[in-house]
Formats: structure tokens, C-alpha cells, sequence
């Protein structure tokens, strides 16, 4: 057997071994580009240029708190604009990370119009929506957000019962008040129904080797973002580390990622500037 044969054979074994699953294997392509946590990538359809790398601002995070938000506003600005100068451009929060405000004071330091601004609503009426949207880019200081997202659906016919909110952020979109529009989701008849629907553009998927904190097991979950590529939808990963069921497999799950051909972009969030650094490097490495 030729070296370069034995090299694409035993890649793919370890891939099957990662996985845990033949077809999934098969499924992902190999990799064979140099990647970088700030490389521009362009989310689907959207128009939307932004780094490979979002920053995360969630880890543990509900009720308005989170790890990064627990940084206080300026420590939380200093990791942002510590991503920033390393080449991130994507900021990616929540209302229920209480992170706007630190994402507002690291915006006063940087060029707005050069990071991508993805926040994310519980609200699931109209009217609540408006209001959060309001309210959001008071809470950061910008004019406009980028992305905005259904925060965790759950339910298999939310794009008929959430048909207002949906018309709220329609109408923002119209209005360029916001870039674009989708969800995230915590379910797979949620997931299912997100790339079926055409108002969906920009899908948060929970994605990892170990189905840790997944919608379904990596083969069932990956179907389902193939559809979803195949509609132009913009695919963002998250849960890249399983929530920190990968904390000492960090490598593997940033491999898996990066291999999967799927993934227009991917978010972790980083705990402090060091290890903030350690994750861009990890990145390269793989």
C-alpha cells in the first residue's frame, strides 16, 4: 500500500473512532486546509462576512448571567476586544447571558461595523419582541444588530405557533434593523422543523464528536445540517466541547468541527484571555 493510501485510510479509522458511527465518518470530508480561528468566512446566504471563531459569552449561562458576564462589564470588554485583535470578528451573546452590556463597552472600543453582532430572544410573542429588540441595541449602543435569534425552540411546530415574533424580526430585517434572522435550537423536531422552514437563515446547532448536549446522536444531528447546507442556511456550531464534557479532549472536538464541511462558523467561550489565546492557537495547530 502506497504511503498517501495508508495515510487517507488510517484518517479515516480514527475519524470512524471519534464518531462512533461508520456513516457519520463517511459523511464528513477529510480535512485538507490549514484553518485559522480568524479566517473570513461568509454565514449561508446572508451576506454576512465574519470570522471562523465567534466568541462565546454563554458558558453556564441563564437568568441573565453567565460565566463571561460574571467577568463584569469591563473584563468581559477586555476578553472581546482581546478576541478582536487576534482577529475575531463575531460576538456571540444572549439576553440570557446578561452579556450586552459588556458587549456594549468592548463596541466603544472598537469599529462597530467590523464585528458581527449575533444576540439571541427568549421572547416568544410579538410584541416582546419588539420590545427586546429595542432594548437590546440601548443596552449595546448600536443602531443595528447583525444576527438575531429564537433562543432555545424546543417545539416541533414553533415556526406556526412563534408566527408573530417571526413577523417581528421580518419586519427588522426589512427595516435594517437587523442583517438577518433564525434560531437556536434544544430539540430535534425543532431542529428538524428549522431547516424546513425558509424564513430560517442563520441555525445555532449544537455540535460535537461525543453527542454531549446534542439534539440527537452526531449521525441523526449532522442529516439534519446537511439539509439545512444544501438550503443555503447559515450553520453556526455551538456545544463544540459538549459543554465541558470535552475539557480534556479539546483538540478532538476543535478537529471535529473544522473536518466537517458543515459548519460555517463555530462558537466556545473562552473563560479569560488565556485561555482565550490557548483556543486560537489550538486552532491553528489542528
Amino acid at each position: 500500500m502506497k504511503r498517501r493510501e495508508f495515510i487517507s485510510r488510517t484518517t479515516l479509522g480514527i475519524g470512524a473512532a471519534w464518531l462512533g458511527s461508520r456513516s457519520l465518518a463517511q459523511a464528513l470530508p477529510a480535512q485538507t486546509s490549514h484553518f485559522s480561528a480568524a479566517d473570513t468566512v461568509t454565514l449561508g446566504k446572508t451576506g454576512i462576512r465574519t470570522s471562523r471563531l465567534a466568541m462565546g459569552t454563554g458558558t453556564v449561562g441563564f437568568a441573565h448571567h453567565s460565566d463571561q458576564s460574571a467577568l463584569g462589564v469591563q473584563g468581559l470588554a477586555d476578553l472581546l476586544v482581546n478576541g478582536y485583535n487576534h482577529g475575531l470578528r463575531f460576538f456571540d451573546l444572549a439576553d440570557a447571558y446578561g452579556s450586552h452590556p459588556g458587549a456594549g463597552a468592548a463596541l466603544k472600543r472598537i469599529p462597530r461595523e467590523k464585528v458581527t453582532v449575533l444576540t439571541k430572544s427568549w421572547t416568544r410573542d410579538a410584541a416582546g419582541l419588539r420590545a427586546d429588540l429595542d432594548r437590546f441595541r440601548r443596552e449595546m449602543d448600536t443602531d443595528y444588530l447583525d444576527v438575531v435569534l429564537m433562543h432555545c425552540l424546543t417545539e416541533k411546530n414553533w415556526t406556526t405557533r412563534f408566527r408573530g415574533a417571526m413577523d417581528v424580526l421580518s419586519e427588522a430585517k426589512e427595516k435594517g434593523i437587523i442583517r438577518a434572522h433564525g434560531c437556536s435550537c434544544h430539540n430535534i423536531a425543532a431542529l428538524r422543523e428549522a431547516a424546513a422552514s425558509p424564513w430560517v437563515e442563520v441555525d445555532l446547532v449544537r455540535f460535537n464528536p461525543i453527542g454531549s448536549h446534542m439534539d440527537a446522536d452526531p449521525a441523526t444531528v449532522l442529516a439534519v445540517v446537511r439539509e439545512m447546507k444544501a438550503k443555503g442556511k447559515a450553520v453556526v456550531g455551538m456545544k463544540i466541547l459538549g459543554q465541558g464534557d470535552m475539557r480534556n479532549r479539546v483538540d478532538e472536538g476543535l478537529k471535529h468541527a473544522l473536518s466537517s464541511g458543515v459548519l460555517d462558523a463555530f462558537t466556545i467561550g473562552a473563560e479569560s484571555v488565556a485561555e482565550q489565546d490557548d483556543l486560537i492557537r489550538r486552532i491553528a495547530a489542528a
